[in-house]
């Protein structure tokens, strides 16, 4: 029997779907999964008929790869890749590689980079994003660790990816930790897109009274704008959906968002990093907040809000939403974009912000027209500082101010919390005013510690004191 192509070890449904994904593009795949019941499951389920073979044991395994053996983790992130790094360390050889597919911490890709380096092996943390739709025909790939591996690597990934106009949705990163850093930063504006969206769906359905059947046709239409993208895609799906009393099935799912982890790594790196990451932050704490669902219950009751009255759904009220939302969605993209530059110039990572938005562009969860309009920036301006600066986006939320202003005037004389809308509009005025109250901050701090300041009338770098 030949050697197989990949070992793939992690048999959840992630796992399943790549494989199955790996063996469609044409490789010969060995699969492991310490539970060895999953394995056997697979093979006879799944993978049946397949040709893509088991091992039992991780010997096996190594043992029916063509050297460079190259092994794909799909393990759950935190101890158990360290776990199986130390047990397979040993089986391999000099120029193996070791590709962790999870939501690993950027950190310890570093760490475990530099580990095996000193073993003469070769590691890759490698983001993958697009569910397990995404893993089984094509998700988006953000490979980066050893350099070294890359050219092996090259065509086996970007045969995995899914394609947008041709091109493999996979792009090589940088070293280090830059791949998992790239997908952790993905996932934060996820979470901004995300949480705008809802907020969006709170206005049209508490603000202005519209029924599910109206919001999914809203939700469409926007989807056929500058707005196009999976996540509002499936937010018109399911608006659709109505469960067995014939209710819109939305009304019937807690108000109560989970979260994995990723969102707040994200935050925590911009708090490092000194980067002012508010709308995604505030997507994050929303989700916190939703969590807190039968404490939110009983303040519902004690803490009262004013009354309601139902806006009309009319056209400039619509509009509004969809400005606000379209507006909130750049400076989310800004945000992000301005913390991968951080990094980039933090770990000299030389991160391609062009080849970033187009591996986003397909397969992966934020996918949508809109990383087009990022890519040209980047392409027209490399350096660019930041994506606000950009002509396209510039003028674009000219065109929105008045609509995003108006959508927030109208969720707070409604009291409906519009956080992520509202940390987007702060940071834009913030970002844009040439003179910001922080000079009352320095005073202060300069007269309670001695902490100094700088003055307007003197070079930057130069400090001052003063007996307040």
């Amino acid at each position: 029997m030949p050697l197989a192509d990949i070992g793939l070890i992690g048999l959840a449904v992630m796992g399943q779907n790549l494989a199955l994904n790996i063996h469609d593009r044409g490789y010969r795949v060995a699969v492991h999964n310490r539970t060895t019941s999953k394995t056997t499951a697979f093979l006879e389920g799944p993978a049946a008929a397949t040709g893509i073979t088991g091992a039992l044991s991780l010997e096996e395994l190594v043992t029916q790869l063509e050297p460079p053996r190259k092994i794909l983790l799909m393990v759950q992130a935190g101890p158990a890749v360290d776990e199986l790094l130390e047990q397979l360390i040993p089986l391999l050889d000099r120029g193996d590689i070791l590709i962790d597919g999870g939501n690993s911490h950027y950190r310890d890709t570093e760490r475990r980079c530099a580990l095996l380096k000193g073993q003469n092996l070769r590691f890759v943390g490698c983001g993958i994003s697009g569910g397990e739709e995404g893993a089984r025909h094509g998700p988006a790939l953000m490979p980066g660790g050893d350099a070294g591996a890359w050219p092996e690597l090259r065509t086996f990934l970007e045969s995995l990816a899914a394609r947008v106009e041709g091109e493999p949705c996979c792009r090589w990163m940088g070293p280090g930790g830059a791949g998992h850093f790239v997908k952790m930063v993905h996932n934060g504006i996820e979470y901004g897109d995300m949480q705008l969206i809802a907020e969006a769906y709170h206005l049209l359905r508490d603000g202005y009274g519209c029924s599910a059947r109206r919001m999914q046709e809203i939700f469409q239409q926007w989807n056929r704008g500058p707005l196009d993208s999976f996540l509002m895609e499936i937010t018109g799906r399911i608006l659709g959906v109505r469960d067995r009393d014939g209710a819109p099935l939305l009304d019937k799912v807690l108000d109560a968002a989970a979260q994995k982890g990723t969102g707040s790594w994200t935050v925590s790196s911009a708090l490092e990093l000194g980067v002012p990451l508010t709308l995604i932050a505030e997507a994050v704490f929303a989700r916190s907040l939703s969590a807190l669902h039968e404490e939110r219950q009983r303040a519902a009751g004690k803490l009262l809000a004013p009354e309601r009255y139902v806006g009309t759904a009319n056209p400039d009220g619509v509009g509004a939403v969809h400005d606000a939302l379209y507006a909130a969605k750049i400076i989310s993209y800004a945000q992000g974009f301005l913390l991968l530059r951080a990094a980039s110039e933090t770990f000299d990572w030389n991160l391609d912000f062009k080849d970033i938005a187009l591996t986003w562009r397909g397969g992966c969860i934020i996918r949508s027209v809109f990383l087009d309009d990022i890519a040209r920036a980047y392409e027209i301006q490399p350096d660019l500082e930041n994506l606000l600066l950009d002509d396209f986006f510039r003028q674009a939320l000219d065109r929105c101010d008045e609509g995003w202003r108006a959508a927030l005037r109208f969720g707070s004389r409604q009291a409906i919390p519009l956080p992520a809308m509202a940390a987007g509009l702060a940071f834009y005025d913030g970002y844009r005013c040439r003179r910001l109250p922080a000079n009352l901050i320095q005073a202060q701090r300069d007269l309670f510690g001695a902490h100094r300041y700088e003055r307007l009338d003197a070079a930057r770098g130069r400090f001052f004191h003063s007996d307040w």
